[in-house]
């Protein structure tokens, strides 16, 4: 079957589903970008890293985040699997918020609380692309969208970008930016890679080590929703300021790991944690500028069919989101999310890859 036809195929596909509202054209595909032996996927729908191709101790090339083989799975899944997450990472508790005297109202997407900028969110769109380099000294691809004043219910004109690049050695840089056209509104961005170094097939990360540096947790309710408090990790199975497993104390935890850490460091560019899998000897190393990283260990990944068949369950991949503080649209005491007219949002993350012999 010809390329040409199979993309029609595809946008056939996607017009079918045009309906429900998930994607709002046909031009979707798949961006490699590529240096050396390491390499990174990327389609335009829903701006998401669908691979990341890195060696391990031994030579070995492996694929180190969980997804699927087919553009049409991710369009009808609910994970967010390596996608861009926005217009606000995270969590709105009640589905609304109050700025300067207006009450918005969202659209509900996880019983009456918005998660992830809601059902469509920046996730489930087609982003337009505007720059792309396969390989070379700077291999990198920048993706752009539009949000529409009252788009999942949140005020004013926002325009986004999002550039992925590939830097020596073995380092990956995401730099998301939006700017806030006509009206203040909440601006919080990340996106969700299942990060497995072992392998995406590889079974579940609990004797990878973690280390996140962080002192403090957000604690929240029984809706996953923040109760408004900071809250040390020292004594409790959320500390990670040392190097540990993953499932050293995660018994002691109802499901599993789904908690925001307010982050350290007060400089600009800070380190978030490291992931080391002594299997393959592969370490990841992630700085970023936001204060915040929500840290999840895939509890709800259950039975899913992932690339080649591989089924995907609890505890298979482990997310580490770097973000602004979540529901602080309704905390005053949190760090604002909220980007006045003509102001831009920024936030920079490098993730850097190594080998451990």
């Amino acid at each position: 079957m010809s390329s040409k036809v199979i993309s029609l195929l595809i946008c056939f596909f996607i017009l079918h589903l045009l309906a429900a509202g998930r994607v709002s054209g046909c031009d979707i595909g798949i961006y490699e970008l590529k240096k050396g032996d390491f390499s990174v996927k990327i389609t335009n729908y829903g701006a998401r890293i669908i691979s990341v191709f890195l060696p391990d101790k031994n030579g070995k090339i492996n694929d180190v985040v969980l997804g699927y083989d087919t553009i049409k799975e991710y369009v009808n899944e609910t994970r967010y699997f390596g996608a861009l997450l926005g217009r606000v990472v995270n969590r709105i508790g009640g589905a609304q918020f109050t700025l300067n005297g207006t009450v918005y109202k969202l659209v509900p997407n996880e019983g009456n609380n918005t998660i992830h900028g809601g059902p469509k969110g920046f996730s489930f769109v087609v982003w337009k692309v505007s720059e792309y380099v396969k390989d070379g000294p700077c291999p990198h691809l920048t993706l752009t969208y539009h949000s529409a004043d009252g788009e999942e219910g949140f005020p004013g004109d926002v325009l986004v970008s999002v550039t992925f690049a590939l830097k020596d050695p073995y380092k990956l840089s995401v730099e998301f930016k939006a700017k806030a056209l006509n009206k203040a509104t909440p601006i919080s961005l990340s996106h969700h890679p299942y990060w497995n170094l072992g392998g995406h097939n590889s079974g579940n990360v609990l004797s990878q080590v973690v280390q996140i540096y962080a002192s403090h947790i957000t604690p929240v309710d029984e809706q996953l929703i923040p109760t408004g408090e900071i809250a040390p990790v020292k004594n409790t199975p959320y500390d990670f300021l040392k190097p540990l497993k993953v499932g050293s104390r995660i018994d002691k935890i109802k499901i599993g790991y789904d908690r925001n850490y307010v982050l350290d460091s007060n400089k600009k560019m800070k380190p978030v944690a490291v992931v080391y899998d002594k299997k393959s000897g592969r370490v990841m190393d992630i700085h970023a500028t936001a204060p915040c990283v929500h840290f999840y260990t895939a509890n709800w990944i259950v039975n899913v069919k992932g690339k080649g068949g591989y089924v995907y369950q609890p505890r298979s991949a482990l997310s580490l989101e770097t973000q602004g503080y979540p529901d602080a649209v309704n905390h005053p005491n949190f760090p604002s999310t909220i980007v006045n007219p003509g102001k831009t949002y920024s936030h920079s993350v490098l993730y850097a890859f190594s080998i451990k012999k």
